[in-house]
Protein backbone atom coordinates (compact mmCIF):
# COMPACT_ATOMS: atom_id res chain seq x y z
CA UNK A 1 0.00 0.00 0.00
CA UNK A 2 1.16 3.56 -0.91
CA UNK A 3 2.06 6.15 1.69
CA UNK A 4 0.18 9.05 1.10
CA UNK A 5 0.22 10.83 4.50
CA UNK A 6 2.64 13.21 3.47
CA UNK A 7 0.02 14.49 0.65
CA UNK A 8 -2.52 17.31 0.82
CA UNK A 9 -5.87 16.72 2.53
CA UNK A 10 -8.59 16.59 0.18
CA UNK A 11 -11.32 15.45 2.56
CA UNK A 12 -12.27 16.21 6.00
CA UNK A 13 -15.44 15.07 7.45
CA UNK A 14 -15.65 15.93 11.44
CA UNK A 15 -18.71 15.02 13.79
CA UNK A 16 -20.79 14.27 11.01
CA UNK A 17 -24.55 13.17 11.93
CA UNK A 18 -27.34 11.93 9.96
CA UNK A 19 -30.51 11.32 10.38
CA UNK A 20 -33.58 9.10 8.35
CA UNK A 21 -37.68 9.94 8.34
CA UNK A 22 -39.65 6.95 8.69
CA UNK A 23 -43.41 8.16 10.43
CA UNK A 24 -43.06 10.98 10.92
CA UNK A 25 -39.98 10.49 13.57
CA UNK A 26 -36.24 11.28 12.87
CA UNK A 27 -34.08 8.33 13.56
CA UNK A 28 -29.49 8.85 13.63
CA UNK A 29 -27.90 6.99 10.47
CA UNK A 30 -24.83 8.13 11.22
CA UNK A 31 -24.15 8.90 14.95
CA UNK A 32 -20.95 11.81 14.56
CA UNK A 33 -18.72 9.94 12.15
CA UNK A 34 -14.82 11.69 11.41
CA UNK A 35 -13.24 11.00 8.01
CA UNK A 36 -9.36 12.36 6.65
CA UNK A 37 -8.62 11.70 2.96
CA UNK A 38 -5.60 12.66 1.42
CA UNK A 39 -5.25 13.11 -2.35
CA UNK A 40 -4.30 9.55 -4.14
CA UNK A 41 -5.29 8.03 -1.08
CA UNK A 42 -7.72 5.08 -0.78
CA UNK A 43 -9.87 4.79 2.29
CA UNK A 44 -12.13 1.10 2.46
CA UNK A 45 -15.45 1.65 4.23
CA UNK A 46 -16.70 -1.89 5.83
CA UNK A 47 -19.01 -2.85 8.46
CA UNK A 48 -22.68 -5.09 8.30
CA UNK A 49 -25.75 -4.16 6.52
CA UNK A 50 -27.14 -0.99 8.21
CA UNK A 51 -23.70 0.21 9.24
CA UNK A 52 -24.16 3.44 7.51
CA UNK A 53 -21.51 3.26 4.60
CA UNK A 54 -23.61 3.84 1.79
CA UNK A 55 -25.10 6.97 3.27
CA UNK A 56 -21.41 8.29 5.03
CA UNK A 57 -19.71 8.17 1.34
CA UNK A 58 -22.75 9.82 -0.57
CA UNK A 59 -22.09 12.28 1.89
CA UNK A 60 -18.63 12.81 1.50
CA UNK A 61 -20.89 14.50 -2.39
CA UNK A 62 -22.74 17.00 -0.22
CA UNK A 63 -25.38 14.24 -0.86
CA UNK A 64 -27.70 12.42 1.26
CA UNK A 65 -31.14 10.10 0.16
CA UNK A 66 -34.63 11.42 -0.05
CA UNK A 67 -35.75 10.88 3.70
CA UNK A 68 -32.43 11.32 4.92
CA UNK A 69 -31.31 15.12 5.94
CA UNK A 70 -27.49 15.88 7.38
CA UNK A 71 -28.20 17.16 11.20
CA UNK A 72 -24.65 18.44 12.30
CA UNK A 73 -21.22 18.22 11.65
CA UNK A 74 -18.68 19.61 8.86
CA UNK A 75 -17.59 18.29 5.23
CA UNK A 76 -15.16 20.35 3.94
CA UNK A 77 -14.29 19.15 0.12
CA UNK A 78 -10.44 20.38 -1.22
CA UNK A 79 -11.46 24.32 0.81
CA UNK A 80 -15.47 24.09 -0.23
CA UNK A 81 -17.64 23.83 2.53
CA UNK A 82 -20.64 21.23 0.82
CA UNK A 83 -22.92 21.63 3.50
CA UNK A 84 -23.00 25.40 2.27
CA UNK A 85 -22.41 25.17 -0.87
CA UNK A 86 -25.82 26.18 -3.02
CA UNK A 87 -27.07 23.40 -4.92
CA UNK A 88 -25.55 25.00 -8.19
CA UNK A 89 -22.04 24.57 -6.73
CA UNK A 90 -22.56 20.74 -5.83
CA UNK A 91 -23.73 20.03 -9.38
CA UNK A 92 -20.64 21.64 -10.36
CA UNK A 93 -18.71 18.82 -8.56
CA UNK A 94 -20.20 16.26 -8.87
CA UNK A 95 -19.33 13.98 -12.05
CA UNK A 96 -16.20 16.48 -12.57
CA UNK A 97 -14.18 16.62 -9.33
CA UNK A 98 -15.94 14.00 -7.49
CA UNK A 99 -17.91 10.84 -9.03
CA UNK A 100 -19.93 8.23 -7.66
CA UNK A 101 -19.71 4.13 -8.94
CA UNK A 102 -22.89 2.12 -8.02
CA UNK A 103 -23.05 -1.41 -6.95
CA UNK A 104 -25.49 -2.10 -9.75
CA UNK A 105 -23.73 -0.83 -13.06
CA UNK A 106 -27.12 -2.76 -15.22
CA UNK A 107 -29.38 -0.33 -12.95
CA UNK A 108 -27.54 2.59 -13.14
CA UNK A 109 -27.03 3.14 -16.96
CA UNK A 110 -29.48 4.39 -19.65
CA UNK A 111 -30.71 1.34 -21.19
CA UNK A 112 -32.05 3.87 -24.35
CA UNK A 113 -28.28 5.00 -25.01
CA UNK A 114 -25.09 3.56 -26.04
CA UNK A 115 -22.07 3.55 -23.57
CA UNK A 116 -20.19 6.35 -25.51
CA UNK A 117 -22.74 8.60 -25.40
CA UNK A 118 -23.83 8.32 -21.80
CA UNK A 119 -19.69 8.93 -21.09
CA UNK A 120 -19.42 11.79 -23.35
CA UNK A 121 -22.54 13.32 -21.46
CA UNK A 122 -20.75 14.45 -18.31
CA UNK A 123 -17.57 15.84 -19.92
CA UNK A 124 -19.34 17.92 -22.24
CA UNK A 125 -21.79 19.10 -19.82
CA UNK A 126 -19.20 20.28 -17.63
CA UNK A 127 -16.99 21.74 -20.43
CA UNK A 128 -13.90 19.39 -20.20
CA UNK A 129 -13.93 18.42 -23.84
CA UNK A 130 -16.11 18.62 -26.82
CA UNK A 131 -18.41 15.58 -27.80
CA UNK A 132 -15.66 14.55 -30.00
CA UNK A 133 -12.82 14.76 -27.71
CA UNK A 134 -14.62 12.61 -25.28
CA UNK A 135 -15.42 9.56 -27.74
CA UNK A 136 -11.75 9.24 -28.27
CA UNK A 137 -10.89 10.06 -24.75
CA UNK A 138 -13.89 7.03 -24.13
CA UNK A 139 -11.86 4.63 -26.35
CA UNK A 140 -8.70 5.31 -24.37
CA UNK A 141 -9.93 5.23 -21.03
CA UNK A 142 -11.94 1.58 -22.27
CA UNK A 143 -8.67 0.76 -23.41
CA UNK A 144 -6.76 0.77 -20.28
CA UNK A 145 -10.18 -0.77 -18.43
CA UNK A 146 -9.20 -3.95 -20.20
CA UNK A 147 -12.64 -3.98 -22.16
CA UNK A 148 -12.86 -6.01 -25.65
CA UNK A 149 -12.51 -4.17 -28.84
CA UNK A 150 -11.95 -0.73 -27.03
CA UNK A 151 -12.74 0.73 -30.22
CA UNK A 152 -16.19 -0.68 -30.76
CA UNK A 153 -17.39 -1.62 -27.17
CA UNK A 154 -18.73 2.29 -26.50
CA UNK A 155 -21.31 1.59 -29.64
CA UNK A 156 -23.27 -1.16 -27.82
CA UNK A 157 -26.06 -0.46 -25.45
CA UNK A 158 -25.46 -1.63 -22.34
CA UNK A 159 -27.71 -4.87 -22.48
CA UNK A 160 -25.33 -5.90 -25.03
CA UNK A 161 -22.05 -6.65 -23.01
CA UNK A 162 -21.46 -8.39 -19.81
CA UNK A 163 -21.84 -7.32 -16.10
CA UNK A 164 -18.60 -7.48 -15.45
CA UNK A 165 -17.72 -5.18 -19.23
CA UNK A 166 -20.66 -2.51 -18.10
CA UNK A 167 -19.09 -2.36 -14.23
CA UNK A 168 -15.64 -1.33 -16.07
CA UNK A 169 -17.11 0.88 -18.20
CA UNK A 170 -18.96 2.78 -15.52
CA UNK A 171 -15.79 2.98 -13.70
CA UNK A 172 -14.51 4.24 -16.97
CA UNK A 173 -17.38 6.80 -17.06
CA UNK A 174 -16.58 7.77 -13.59
CA UNK A 175 -12.92 9.03 -14.58
CA UNK A 176 -14.17 10.80 -17.68
CA UNK A 177 -13.51 14.31 -16.20
CA UNK A 178 -10.79 12.73 -14.11
CA UNK A 179 -12.29 13.60 -10.90
CA UNK A 180 -10.13 14.29 -7.52
CA UNK A 181 -12.06 11.48 -5.71
CA UNK A 182 -14.29 8.56 -6.17
CA UNK A 183 -17.19 6.63 -4.22
CA UNK A 184 -17.07 3.07 -5.26
CA UNK A 185 -19.78 1.37 -3.29
CA UNK A 186 -19.35 -2.54 -4.11
CA UNK A 187 -18.19 -2.08 -7.25
CA UNK A 188 -17.79 -6.24 -7.48
CA UNK A 189 -20.38 -6.92 -5.61
CA UNK A 190 -22.73 -8.85 -8.29
CA UNK A 191 -19.69 -9.87 -9.98
CA UNK A 192 -17.80 -13.50 -10.70
CA UNK A 193 -14.57 -14.32 -9.08
CA UNK A 194 -12.69 -14.05 -12.17
CA UNK A 195 -14.61 -11.09 -13.67
CA UNK A 196 -14.37 -9.52 -9.99
CA UNK A 197 -10.46 -9.84 -10.74
CA UNK A 198 -10.21 -8.13 -13.70
CA UNK A 199 -12.79 -5.03 -12.44
CA UNK A 200 -10.61 -4.77 -9.16
CA UNK A 201 -7.17 -4.58 -11.63
CA UNK A 202 -8.53 -2.13 -13.79
CA UNK A 203 -9.92 -0.16 -10.64
CA UNK A 204 -6.52 -0.33 -9.23
CA UNK A 205 -4.67 0.42 -12.05
CA UNK A 206 -6.53 3.91 -13.22
CA UNK A 207 -6.52 5.41 -9.89
CA UNK A 208 -2.75 5.09 -9.34
CA UNK A 209 -2.69 6.18 -12.58
CA UNK A 210 -4.63 9.25 -12.50
CA UNK A 211 -3.57 9.63 -8.60
CA UNK A 212 -7.00 9.66 -7.76
CA UNK A 213 -8.81 9.38 -4.38
CA UNK A 214 -11.35 7.38 -3.32
CA UNK A 215 -13.68 6.05 -0.93
CA UNK A 216 -14.21 1.62 -1.21
CA UNK A 217 -17.00 0.63 0.32
CA UNK A 218 -17.97 -2.80 0.69
CA UNK A 219 -18.36 -5.37 2.91
CA UNK A 220 -16.06 -8.17 1.31
CA UNK A 221 -12.69 -7.52 3.67
CA UNK A 222 -10.73 -9.60 1.17
CA UNK A 223 -11.38 -7.21 -1.41
CA UNK A 224 -10.98 -4.13 0.37
CA UNK A 225 -7.81 -5.99 1.44
CA UNK A 226 -6.14 -5.72 -2.10
CA UNK A 227 -7.83 -1.72 -2.64
CA UNK A 228 -7.55 0.59 0.44
CA UNK A 229 -4.28 1.86 2.12
CA UNK A 230 -6.31 2.62 5.39
CA UNK A 231 -9.58 0.70 6.75
CA UNK A 232 -12.67 2.19 8.52
CA UNK A 233 -14.99 0.13 10.62
CA UNK A 234 -18.42 1.42 10.99
CA UNK A 235 -21.48 0.09 13.02
CA UNK A 236 -24.65 1.12 13.31
CA UNK A 237 -23.63 4.85 12.36
CA UNK A 238 -20.48 4.83 14.63
CA UNK A 239 -16.92 4.27 13.83
CA UNK A 240 -15.44 1.10 15.40
CA UNK A 241 -11.68 2.01 14.86
CA UNK A 242 -9.72 2.74 11.89
CA UNK A 243 -5.69 1.74 11.28
CA UNK A 244 -3.95 1.03 7.87
CA UNK A 245 -4.76 -2.09 6.20
CA UNK A 246 -2.17 -3.85 7.28
CA UNK A 247 -2.53 -3.04 10.87
CA UNK A 248 -5.90 -3.28 10.65
CA UNK A 249 -5.59 -7.56 9.51
CA UNK A 250 -3.23 -8.32 11.15
CA UNK A 251 -4.16 -6.61 14.85
CA UNK A 252 -7.54 -5.36 14.77
CA UNK A 253 -8.43 -3.65 17.93
CA UNK A 254 -11.66 -4.08 18.77
CA UNK A 255 -14.29 -7.37 19.31
CA UNK A 256 -16.42 -6.34 16.64
CA UNK A 257 -13.42 -6.09 14.06
CA UNK A 258 -12.05 -9.42 14.86
CA UNK A 259 -15.76 -10.99 14.47
CA UNK A 260 -15.82 -9.45 10.91
CA UNK A 261 -12.71 -11.31 10.21
CA UNK A 262 -13.74 -14.42 11.85
CA UNK A 263 -16.73 -14.79 10.48
CA UNK A 264 -16.33 -17.45 7.16
CA UNK A 265 -16.18 -20.14 9.75
CA UNK A 266 -19.20 -21.78 9.16
CA UNK A 267 -19.62 -25.24 7.11
CA UNK A 268 -22.44 -27.18 7.51
CA UNK A 269 -22.24 -31.03 8.80
CA UNK A 270 -20.68 -33.32 5.81
CA UNK A 271 -23.66 -35.11 4.71
CA UNK A 272 -23.58 -39.72 4.59
CA UNK A 273 -23.38 -40.31 0.52
CA UNK A 274 -26.75 -40.99 -1.18
CA UNK A 275 -27.28 -44.94 -1.18
CA UNK A 276 -27.22 -46.14 -4.82
CA UNK A 277 -30.85 -46.39 -6.38
CA UNK A 278 -32.16 -43.24 -4.61
CA UNK A 279 -34.21 -41.33 -7.01
CA UNK A 280 -33.31 -37.70 -6.93
CA UNK A 281 -36.10 -35.01 -6.40
CA UNK A 282 -34.64 -32.85 -9.50
CA UNK A 283 -33.08 -34.72 -12.50
CA UNK A 284 -31.63 -32.84 -15.13
CA UNK A 285 -31.03 -35.42 -18.53
CA UNK A 286 -28.68 -34.29 -21.32
CA UNK A 287 -30.75 -30.50 -21.40
CA UNK A 288 -29.88 -28.42 -24.79
CA UNK A 289 -31.59 -24.60 -24.24
CA UNK A 290 -30.87 -21.47 -25.33
CA UNK A 291 -32.53 -18.07 -26.65
CA UNK A 292 -33.34 -17.73 -30.66
CA UNK A 293 -31.01 -19.81 -32.47
CA UNK A 294 -27.72 -19.50 -30.08
CA UNK A 295 -27.52 -22.68 -27.36
CA UNK A 296 -26.93 -21.54 -24.07
CA UNK A 297 -26.65 -24.84 -22.31
CA UNK A 298 -25.14 -27.70 -24.21
CA UNK A 299 -26.10 -31.25 -22.83
CA UNK A 300 -25.55 -30.60 -19.13
CA UNK A 301 -26.52 -33.35 -16.31
CA UNK A 302 -26.65 -33.32 -13.07
CA UNK A 303 -29.19 -34.46 -10.19
CA UNK A 304 -30.45 -33.17 -6.87
CA UNK A 305 -31.36 -35.08 -4.10
CA UNK A 306 -33.47 -34.64 -1.05
CA UNK A 307 -31.72 -32.66 1.86
CA UNK A 308 -28.55 -32.10 -0.40
CA UNK A 309 -27.36 -28.84 -1.83
CA UNK A 310 -25.86 -28.86 -5.13
CA UNK A 311 -24.24 -25.98 -5.84
CA UNK A 312 -24.31 -24.58 -9.23
CA UNK A 313 -20.71 -22.48 -9.55
CA UNK A 314 -19.31 -20.71 -13.00
CA UNK A 315 -18.03 -17.34 -14.28
CA UNK A 316 -21.12 -14.48 -15.40
CA UNK A 317 -22.56 -16.34 -18.86
CA UNK A 318 -21.45 -19.66 -17.97
CA UNK A 319 -25.04 -20.84 -17.90
CA UNK A 320 -26.28 -21.32 -14.54
CA UNK A 321 -29.21 -19.04 -14.20
CA UNK A 322 -30.26 -20.39 -17.82
CA UNK A 323 -30.33 -23.99 -16.22
CA UNK A 324 -32.68 -22.82 -13.42
CA UNK A 325 -35.07 -21.34 -15.98
CA UNK A 326 -35.31 -24.93 -17.52
CA UNK A 327 -35.68 -26.68 -14.74
CA UNK A 328 -38.92 -23.52 -13.45
CA UNK A 329 -40.45 -23.98 -17.24
CA UNK A 330 -39.61 -20.83 -18.04
CA UNK A 331 -37.62 -22.22 -20.79
CA UNK A 332 -38.27 -25.03 -22.38
CA UNK A 333 -35.08 -26.85 -23.77
CA UNK A 334 -34.29 -27.67 -27.15
CA UNK A 335 -33.49 -31.31 -26.12
CA UNK A 336 -33.20 -33.28 -22.80
CA UNK A 337 -35.77 -33.46 -20.27
CA UNK A 338 -36.50 -32.38 -16.11
CA UNK A 339 -37.61 -35.52 -14.65
CA UNK A 340 -39.23 -34.78 -10.81
CA UNK A 341 -39.00 -37.60 -8.53
CA UNK A 342 -38.43 -39.99 -11.24
CA UNK A 343 -41.50 -38.33 -13.48
CA UNK A 344 -40.76 -36.03 -16.44
CA UNK A 345 -42.01 -32.75 -16.26
CA UNK A 346 -43.62 -30.58 -19.12
CA UNK A 347 -41.32 -28.57 -20.55
CA UNK A 348 -42.97 -25.36 -20.25
CA UNK A 349 -44.53 -24.13 -16.97
CA UNK A 350 -48.00 -23.01 -18.52
CA UNK A 351 -48.27 -27.02 -18.86
CA UNK A 352 -47.42 -28.05 -15.66
CA UNK A 353 -50.14 -28.81 -13.00
CA UNK A 354 -51.05 -26.20 -9.58
CA UNK A 355 -48.94 -28.93 -7.85
CA UNK A 356 -46.00 -29.43 -9.64
CA UNK A 357 -45.59 -25.64 -10.08
CA UNK A 358 -45.82 -25.96 -5.99
CA UNK A 359 -42.80 -28.17 -5.87
CA UNK A 360 -40.31 -25.44 -7.56
CA UNK A 361 -39.65 -22.26 -5.61
CA UNK A 362 -37.31 -19.82 -5.87
CA UNK A 363 -35.31 -17.08 -3.73
CA UNK A 364 -34.22 -14.28 -5.51
CA UNK A 365 -30.63 -12.45 -5.79
CA UNK A 366 -31.89 -9.05 -4.95
CA UNK A 367 -34.71 -9.03 -2.65
CA UNK A 368 -35.04 -5.26 -2.70
CA UNK A 369 -36.31 -5.84 -6.45
CA UNK A 370 -38.12 -9.22 -5.81
CA UNK A 371 -40.63 -8.12 -2.97
CA UNK A 372 -43.48 -5.86 -4.19
CA UNK A 373 -42.49 -3.04 -2.20
CA UNK A 374 -46.40 -1.81 -2.03
CA UNK A 375 -47.87 -5.12 0.06
CA UNK A 376 -46.94 -6.03 3.18
CA UNK A 377 -45.49 -8.91 4.77
CA UNK A 378 -48.51 -10.98 5.48
CA UNK A 379 -49.21 -10.47 1.79
CA UNK A 380 -46.36 -11.40 0.05
CA UNK A 381 -45.80 -14.53 2.45
CA UNK A 382 -49.79 -15.29 2.18
CA UNK A 383 -50.30 -15.56 -1.58
CA UNK A 384 -48.33 -18.47 -1.89
CA UNK A 385 -50.03 -20.37 0.71
CA UNK A 386 -53.84 -19.28 -0.48
CA UNK A 387 -52.59 -20.15 -3.83
CA UNK A 388 -51.36 -23.23 -3.66
CA UNK A 389 -52.93 -24.45 -0.50
CA UNK A 390 -56.61 -22.62 -0.43
CA UNK A 391 -55.74 -21.12 2.81
CA UNK A 392 -57.58 -18.05 3.79
CA UNK A 393 -58.77 -16.06 6.98
CA UNK A 394 -57.82 -17.80 10.23
CA UNK A 395 -55.81 -20.91 8.54
CA UNK A 396 -53.75 -17.93 6.63
CA UNK A 397 -52.57 -15.72 9.24
CA UNK A 398 -51.81 -18.52 11.39
CA UNK A 399 -49.54 -19.98 8.13
CA UNK A 400 -48.08 -16.21 7.70
CA UNK A 401 -47.28 -16.04 11.59
CA UNK A 402 -45.64 -19.55 11.49
CA UNK A 403 -43.61 -18.72 8.58
CA UNK A 404 -42.24 -15.52 10.47
CA UNK A 405 -41.32 -17.69 13.32
CA UNK A 406 -39.32 -20.20 11.22
CA UNK A 407 -36.98 -17.05 9.92
CA UNK A 408 -36.59 -15.74 13.28
CA UNK A 409 -38.53 -12.70 12.98
CA UNK A 410 -41.19 -11.61 15.70
CA UNK A 411 -44.98 -12.02 13.74
CA UNK A 412 -46.37 -9.10 16.19
CA UNK A 413 -43.72 -6.87 15.46
CA UNK A 414 -43.22 -7.62 11.22
CA UNK A 415 -46.10 -9.14 9.83
CA UNK A 416 -47.72 -6.01 8.67
CA UNK A 417 -44.33 -3.88 7.60
CA UNK A 418 -43.66 -2.83 4.04
CA UNK A 419 -40.25 -4.54 2.66
CA UNK A 420 -38.33 -0.57 2.70
CA UNK A 421 -38.92 -1.11 6.50
CA UNK A 422 -36.54 -4.11 6.54
CA UNK A 423 -32.45 -4.22 6.45
CA UNK A 424 -31.44 -6.39 3.59
CA UNK A 425 -30.94 -9.34 5.32
CA UNK A 426 -34.74 -9.02 6.81
CA UNK A 427 -35.75 -9.12 3.04
CA UNK A 428 -33.89 -11.40 2.18
CA UNK A 429 -35.56 -14.16 5.05
CA UNK A 430 -39.57 -12.76 3.54
CA UNK A 431 -38.17 -14.35 0.48
CA UNK A 432 -37.21 -17.35 2.08
CA UNK A 433 -40.57 -17.44 3.88
CA UNK A 434 -42.47 -16.82 0.90
CA UNK A 435 -40.70 -19.71 -0.86
CA UNK A 436 -41.58 -22.00 2.06
CA UNK A 437 -45.30 -20.62 2.06
CA UNK A 438 -45.84 -23.36 -0.94
CA UNK A 439 -44.49 -26.30 1.35
CA UNK A 440 -42.12 -27.06 -1.37
CA UNK A 441 -39.58 -30.37 -1.80
CA UNK A 442 -37.22 -28.32 -4.40
CA UNK A 443 -35.96 -24.27 -3.98
CA UNK A 444 -33.66 -22.70 -5.99
CA UNK A 445 -31.53 -20.19 -4.44
CA UNK A 446 -30.43 -17.65 -6.80
CA UNK A 447 -27.15 -15.80 -5.38
CA UNK A 448 -29.20 -14.77 -2.78
CA UNK A 449 -26.37 -14.20 -0.40
CA UNK A 450 -24.18 -12.44 -2.89
CA UNK A 451 -25.67 -8.57 -2.16
CA UNK A 452 -25.55 -9.43 1.92
CA UNK A 453 -22.30 -8.01 4.39
CA UNK A 454 -20.41 -11.25 5.53
CA UNK A 455 -22.43 -11.57 9.03
CA UNK A 456 -26.07 -11.40 7.77
CA UNK A 457 -25.21 -14.16 5.17
CA UNK A 458 -23.43 -16.47 7.35
CA UNK A 459 -27.10 -15.96 8.94
CA UNK A 460 -28.78 -16.56 6.02
CA UNK A 461 -26.82 -19.58 5.16
CA UNK A 462 -27.25 -21.02 8.78
CA UNK A 463 -30.88 -20.58 8.46
CA UNK A 464 -31.88 -22.53 4.89
CA UNK A 465 -29.29 -25.69 6.63
CA UNK A 466 -31.80 -25.76 9.48
CA UNK A 467 -35.14 -25.67 7.36
CA UNK A 468 -33.36 -27.94 4.54
CA UNK A 469 -33.28 -30.46 7.29
CA UNK A 470 -36.38 -29.00 9.13
CA UNK A 471 -38.61 -30.12 6.02
CA UNK A 472 -36.05 -32.56 3.80
CA UNK A 473 -35.55 -29.61 1.50
CA UNK A 474 -33.36 -30.34 -2.05
CA UNK A 475 -31.52 -27.17 -3.05
CA UNK A 476 -30.06 -25.82 -6.10
CA UNK A 477 -27.49 -23.41 -4.98
CA UNK A 478 -26.38 -20.93 -7.76
CA UNK A 479 -23.51 -18.39 -6.90
CA UNK A 480 -20.48 -16.87 -7.24
CA UNK A 481 -18.55 -17.21 -4.09
CA UNK A 482 -16.99 -20.37 -3.61
CA UNK A 483 -16.45 -19.52 0.47
CA UNK A 484 -20.54 -19.69 0.12
CA UNK A 485 -19.92 -23.21 -1.89
CA UNK A 486 -17.42 -24.35 0.86
CA UNK A 487 -19.51 -23.15 3.75
CA UNK A 488 -23.44 -24.68 2.55
CA UNK A 489 -22.71 -26.98 -0.39
CA UNK A 490 -22.85 -31.17 -0.16
CA UNK A 491 -22.05 -31.59 -3.92
CA UNK A 492 -20.37 -28.77 -6.75
CA UNK A 493 -21.87 -28.53 -10.58
CA UNK A 494 -18.84 -26.38 -12.11
CA UNK A 495 -20.16 -24.70 -15.69
CA UNK A 496 -18.57 -23.07 -18.41
CA UNK A 497 -19.98 -21.46 -21.52
CA UNK A 498 -22.98 -23.92 -20.97
CA UNK A 499 -21.26 -26.93 -20.34
CA UNK A 500 -20.66 -28.74 -17.27
CA UNK A 501 -16.36 -29.36 -16.46
CA UNK A 502 -16.32 -30.92 -13.42
CA UNK A 503 -19.06 -31.98 -10.86
CA UNK A 504 -18.52 -34.25 -7.68
CA UNK A 505 -18.91 -34.27 -4.13
CA UNK A 506 -17.23 -30.76 -2.22
CA UNK A 507 -14.76 -32.17 -0.44
CA UNK A 508 -13.49 -33.77 -3.75
CA UNK A 509 -13.90 -30.85 -6.04
CA UNK A 510 -12.05 -28.80 -3.52
CA UNK A 511 -8.49 -31.21 -3.73
CA UNK A 512 -6.67 -31.26 -6.74
CA UNK A 513 -6.36 -32.25 -9.79
CA UNK A 514 -8.74 -30.03 -11.26
CA UNK A 515 -10.17 -28.97 -14.49
CA UNK A 516 -8.04 -25.71 -15.51
CA UNK A 517 -11.06 -24.01 -15.48
CA UNK A 518 -11.98 -24.93 -11.93
CA UNK A 519 -8.36 -24.33 -11.01
CA UNK A 520 -9.07 -20.42 -12.52
CA UNK A 521 -12.01 -20.35 -10.46
CA UNK A 522 -10.16 -21.56 -7.33
CA UNK A 523 -7.28 -18.99 -7.81
CA UNK A 524 -9.26 -16.18 -8.47
CA UNK A 525 -11.20 -16.27 -4.95
CA UNK A 526 -9.16 -13.05 -2.56
CA UNK A 527 -7.37 -13.77 0.28
CA UNK A 528 -7.02 -11.63 3.26
CA UNK A 529 -3.28 -10.70 2.17
CA UNK A 530 -2.99 -6.95 0.76
CA UNK A 531 -0.30 -8.36 -1.83
CA UNK A 532 -2.57 -11.13 -2.84
CA UNK A 533 -3.99 -9.34 -6.08
CA UNK A 534 -0.36 -8.27 -7.08
CA UNK A 535 1.20 -11.40 -6.43
CA UNK A 536 -1.88 -13.38 -8.32
CA UNK A 537 -1.36 -11.05 -11.27
CA UNK A 538 2.26 -10.85 -11.46
CA UNK A 539 2.03 -14.81 -11.48
CA UNK A 540 -0.52 -15.13 -14.54
CA UNK A 541 1.46 -12.23 -16.58
CA UNK A 542 4.84 -14.19 -16.58
CA UNK A 543 2.36 -18.02 -16.78
CA UNK A 544 1.22 -15.65 -19.98
CA UNK A 545 4.80 -14.72 -21.24
CA UNK A 546 6.57 -17.75 -20.93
Amino acid sequence: MKDTAAKPVLLTMRDVRIDGHSEEVWSPIIKGVDLTLHKGEVLGLIGESGAGKSTLGLAAMGFVRDGCRISGGTIDFDGIDLLAASDAKKRGLRGKRIAYVAQSAAASFNPAHKLIDQYSETPVQHGVMSEQEAHRDAVELYRRMQLPNPDEIGFRYPHQVSGGQLQRAMTAMAMACRPDLIIFDEPTTALDVTTQIEVLSAIRNIVARFDTAAIYITHDLAVVAQMADRIKVLLRGNEVEEADTRTMLSAPKEDYTKSLWAVRSYARPTQPPVRKGTVPVVAVKGVTAGYGQVDILKNINFDIHKRRTVAVVGESGSGKSTAARVITGLLPPRQGQVLFNGKTLPPDYRKRNRDQLRQAQMIYQMADTALNPKLRLRELIGRPAQMYLGLNGKALNERVRALLDLIELEPDTYIDRLPSELSGGQKQRIGIARALAAEPQFIICDEVTSALDQLVAEGILKLLDRLQGEFDLAYMFITHDLATVRAIADEVVVMQNGRVVEQGPKDQMFQPPHDPYTELLLSSVPEMDPDWLTRLLEERAAKAAG
